[in-house]
């Protein structure tokens, strides 16, 4: 039965004896033992599996298969039929602290706000809820995380109990069950009545402490992600240890870290206008002094590492400036070569026929109108051979 299995009988045990009953290898190669009975919690429910030792070889994973339970271990254990399994108490225990908190901050967001919780995730580093919410504002977070947090400090016991289905309508669940036959109601009294399969300390108050962290929007649903108990000492040395970084960097009092970035990202901003100011500047001399050393009303030039963007603009800027210009430009970017022709406003010529002679050479594609086209592909020639080409067709 269910709950005669040992991860369910005393969620503290730490290390048992057992028999081996069966032993096989998973189709990935992983070798595997069957016990008679066992204090390794399997993945389910949302939580993961447990990890230790049995006669001293790494278990790695914990699954229920086809009615039993299967230990992964790192190595064959050869035949021997009596065992000593050891659980990794600090992870059990840390899973133990985020389950039991999920159920508080679940339960907390039901009763002060009816948010259901549909799904549960606990991770290595982080806990998290999808509420069954389209928005959560600051003030309801705030709210359900100090309504957590005392029933955390009010120390409550948590209680389970197992109930045949013909008995569930003696308790106020929070939700409606899936399960059936041997059912596991997790009880945290005059606060929330739920059936759970996972491991659960005795008692709010060794969870410790909840913190919310973050949320993001998943679909139509809101993902909360908070921490437990030592992850949240964790969570806060981490971030201590960004913000001690970000203090030195910038030469402020970690208080004040905020006012100091501010400053930097505004004078970041300016710094990109005078730049972009000066870019105009550069790009209105450069347009100068090739209208300066045009052929005819042909105005041609090649560059390395150019933006197509830069081309665009200079050839604006040629074409405005000279209405009867015509701009051939290429660059040369790593790999490729990249060309715009614009004409002004009196010329005639379609750059769609620049376009047309200059992509087949390049294996590339591009696009645009009469006026105004753009293109690359392969750096098939030389930027300057792509420009004659450019010129002739233009000729012809």
């Amino acid at each position: 039965m269910l709950k005669d299995r040992i991860y369910y009988q005393d969620n503290y045990k730490q290390s048992f004896s057992a028999r081996i009953i069966g032993n096989g290898t998973d189709p990935e190669g992983r070798p595997y033992v069957v016990l008679n009975n066992t204090a390794f919690y399997p993945t389910g429910g949302g939580q993961p599996h447990d990890t230790g030792t049995i006669e001293g070889i790494r278990v790695i994973d914990v699954e229920e298969m086809d009615g039993e339970i299967r230990h992964f271990l790192e190595e064959e254990l050869h035949s021997k039929e009596e065992v000593v399994g050891e659980i990794d108490w600090e992870r059990r225990f840390d899973h133990m602290q985020q389950h039991a908190g999920q159920h508080i901050l679940t339960a907390a967001f039901v009763r002060l706000f009816g948010f259901q919780t549909v799904s549960f995730h606990l991770g290595k580093g982080l806990v998290s809820i999808d509420l069954d919410a389209e928005e959560v504002t600051a003030e309801q977070l705030a709210a359900a995380e100090k309504l957590a947090n005392d029933i955390i400090l009010e120390n409550r016991p948590i209680e389970t109990k197992w109930v045949t289905e013909d008995e569930l309508s003696e308790y106020s669940l929070r939700k409606q069950l899936a399960v059936t036959g041997e059912i596991k109601l997790v009880i945290i009294p005059d606060f929330d009545y739920n059936g759970c399969g996972g491991t659960h300390p005795s008692s709010t108050g060794q969870i410790g402490l909840l913190k919310i962290l973050s949320t993001e929007k998943q679909k139509r649903k809101v993902r909360v992600h908070f921490a437990c108990g030592g992850r949240v000492l964790q969570q806060l040395h981490r971030k201590h240890e960004e913000l001690s970084t970000a203090s030195k960097l910038l030469s402020a009092p970690e208080e004040g870290v905020s006012v100091a970035i501010e400053r930097l990202v505004a004078s970041h901003h300016s710094l990109e206008k005078a730049l972009e100011s000066a870019k105009e500047e550069l790009l209105s001399f450069e347009m100068k002094k090739l209208l300066d050393n045009k052929n005819g009303n042909i105005v041609k030039a090649s560059f390395s590492n150019r933006t197509v963007q830069e081309l665009q603009k200079l050839a604006r800027m040629i074409v405005t400036e000279d209405d009867s210009a015509i701009a051939l430009l290429v660059a040369e970017n790593e790999e490729r070569l990249q060309f715009v022709a614009a004409r002004g406003a009196s010329a005639e010529t379609s750059m769609k026929l620049v376009s047309a002679s200059a992509i087949p050479l390049l294996g590339g594609k591009g696009g645009g109108n009469d006026a105004f086209v753009q293109g690359g592909g392969e750096r098939a020639m030389t930027a300057e051979e792509l420009l004659n080409v450019m010129e002739n067709t233009i000729g012809n």
